[in-house]
């Protein structure tokens, strides 16, 4: 990315410079914000974030974290997307194809649809897909999940090692899974009632890389024909496809040890708060692993700036995002080293169950 991936310097990496339309994003949304103070209320610009979520009992707590499995998580979704997958080649097609299937296999019934295209790259003509996955297409809002399946292209090293990207992004996809999974007899059960009338969608999203130097027409092909598409495509009479979107959670860079992943976004900062809720509380059920304070992944501090990911294509509309992103990024990123043995899973392991107690209140599993 622009900002969204950073400039290597020997082992270390250090922030690029934000585009101007990230920061324009960012710097208005802190005024929005601060606006809202000054006047001693709090408006609501987006009327999706009036939802309100649930509360667990510690007991609650306990059974949804309980249902997060490791193993699974390890065996059966990561393993079979370390493999190069840059879009348009054999590894991406397979992915894309294993994910489709995984999906298939839950009670739940998610309805999987392929956003199929092709656009220009730097590199041809490529083709790409992303997969969206709604759960009850039905409901009138939908919490969306969301992170890129494709890798970046690099040619093989000169041990003939090829490009995995571990956290960028194979452990948010396998993340994804495992939760569909974990959660699926609860997320059956919601259908009937569509949650509140809020159900959830997980978008697996293509071309998110450059192929050359990040810029405005060579990133997120998947994430802007996809915004552009539902922008465009009814889900009721009055309300677009991504009107229905109620919240836009987008995982990235996520599953090297102790990650820092700050609030980007103030108008979706009470979400935010609750991953720093429900991370405490499982420190202190004593359901955390590798996990030495109360608060060591989601922090309240404003990030540093701006940073370009998929999610940009659909804030640029109007959509709420939260973007769980690790800052600074892991030092493997865009390197052969990204890979399965620098991964550290008791991080994936709690990230994964602090995601599925947010998802339990938020839909009211």
């Amino acid at each position: 990315m622009n900002t969204r991936k950073e400039t290597a310097a020997g082992s270390r990496l250090r922030p690029r410079k934000p585009s101007a339309v990230a920061w324009m994003v960012w710097v208005r949304s802190w005024c929005v914000v601060c606006f809202e103070r000054s006047l001693g209320f709090q408006c609501c610009p987006f009327p999706q974030l009036g939802h309100k979520p649930r509360s667990l009992s510690s007991s609650q707590v306990k059974q949804v974290a309980s249902l997060v499995d490791l193993r699974r998580l390890w065996g059966s979704f990561l393993k079979p997307m370390l493999i190069e997958r840059y879009p348009g080649s054999p590894g991406n097609k397979k992915v894309r194809q294993f994910i489709v299937d995984s999906l298939a296999t839950l009670a739940a019934g998610w309805r999987v649809e392929l956003d199929a295209f092709e656009d220009r790259t730097p590199r041809g003509v490529v083709s790409f897909a992303n997969i969206v996955a709604t759960l009850d297409p039905a409901a009138g809002r939908r919490l969306v999940l969301a992170c890129h399946y494709d890798s970046k292209y690099f040619p093989r090293d000169r041990q003939g090692r090829t490009f995995l990207g571990a956290t960028d992004s194979a452990v948010p996809c396998a993340v994804l899974l495992e939760l569909a999974t974990a959660l699926d007899p609860g997320l059956l059960g919601s259908i009937s009632g569509s949650s509140r009338g809020v159900t959830l969608q997980l978008l697996f999203l293509d071309g998110e890389e450059a192929f050359g130097e990040w810029s405005e027409s060579d990133s997120l092909y998947g994430a802007r024909h996809l915004a552009e598409h539902m922008a465009k495509a009814q889900h009721r009479p009055d309300t677009s496809q991504l009107q229905a979107m109620s919240l836009f959670v987008l995982l990235d860079l996520l599953g090297a040890r102790n990650p820092t992943i700050q609030n980007h976004f103030p108008l979706t900062a009470s979400w935010f708060d609750r991953l720093i809720g429900i991370e405490k509380r499982l420190h202190q059920l004593g359901l955390l692993q590798s996990h030495p304070r109360e608060q060591t992944y989601f922090q309240r501090e404003p990030a540093y700036g701006p940073v370009e990911d998929d999610h940009i294509p659909f804030l640029r509309k109007g959509v709420p995002v939260l973007h769980l992103i690790a800052t600074p990024f892991p030092w493997v990123w865009h390197t052969m080293e990204d890979t399965e043995q620098n991964l550290h899973p008791p991080t994936v392991e709690n990230l994964c169950k602090i995601l599925a107690a947010f998802l339990a209140e938020y839909l009211w599993l």
